[in-house]
């Protein structure tokens, strides 16, 4: 008999997040190359010159962002679309890949990570750092298309493993993917982590502070929290692993948490 709660069986509230967020960055991003070079295109006639014009401002736009992956897509956004221009493609073409976008990332979950999923082998070194009991409950919060399930299946095939995704296209193929989980939709952010043995997340480098206060909120001792890649704020981890790819692991008790320091005055 399960005397613990399925934590994610009454999940239906989703948060907001603010609108100017990653990809609306990268959307403005090239509709302002896209509007230079219809300008320079207007005022000196269509050429090379105002395809330079466009990409140098692109490449300044890119330089904006911290992350060499955004600084990337959002380079090469405008002179891919100017190449595939060319093609002889009907309006509506366009629509196409901006339907896909908006289905698999809903605006809501525009703060999250991008769909980066956990090598299958990332977690296998967890527990020889973290023995969890059978059946402990395990999330994979932001799951993404369920990767991360998987090689936490791997590293712990007796734990009740759960996944908590917003997108519902992904949440779907997550589901389809991994049914031996239980995955949820909605927003790992207003989802309670207070019965989880162990809260696994691959998000980005500015969500780790609301990781930590979550953790700090609603974790009890005991319990533990991973991430990949990216450490909590002021923390010092109980271990850091080697994965045996690019990525490492960053392992911390609840107990040993505490508040991050307020951030000094402007």
């Amino acid at each position: 008999m399960n005397d613990h709660p399925d934590p994610l069986s009454s999940m239906t509230s989703v948060s907001a997040a603010p609108t100017w967020r990653w990809p609306a960055l990268a959307l403005a991003s090239w509709a302002a190359c896209w509007i230079t070079y219809a300008g320079v295109s207007h005022a000196f006639g269509p050429g090379w010159p105002a395809a330079v014009v466009a990409l140098g401002l692109g490449l300044m736009l890119a330089g904006l962002h911290a992350q060499p992956w955004r600084r990337a897509m959002v380079a090469a956004g405008f002179p891919l679309a100017l190449l595939v221009s060319g093609a002889a493609l009907p309006g509506w073409a366009w629509l196409i890949p901006l339907a896909v976008l908006l289905v698999a990332y809903p605006r809501r979950g525009w703060s999250d990570a991008p769909l980066f999923p956990t090598p299958h082998d990332a977690l296998k070194g967890l527990p020889a750092v973290i023995a969890l009991r059978e059946q402990a409950h395990v999330l994979d919060a932001g799951c993404g298309l369920g990767d991360g399930l998987v090689a936490l299946r791997r590293a712990y095939p007796a734990v009740r493993l759960h996944g908590i995704e917003y997108s519902p296209f992904l949440w779907l193929l997550a589901r389809l993917r991994c049914p031996w989980a239980t995955v949820s939709r909605g927003d790992l952010w207003a989802q309670s982590w207070r019965e989880m043995d162990l809260v696994y997340l691959f998000q980005r480098p500015e969500s780790m502070p609301r990781a930590l206060d979550k953790a700090l909120a609603e974790m009890h001792t005991g319990r533990w929290l991973v991430s990949l890649d990216f450490p909590l704020p002021g923390q010092t981890a109980h271990a850091q692993l080697e994965t045996g790819t690019r990525h490492r692991l960053h392992v911390y008790r609840i107990e040993d948490l505490r508040p991050a320091p307020p951030l000094p005055p402007a």
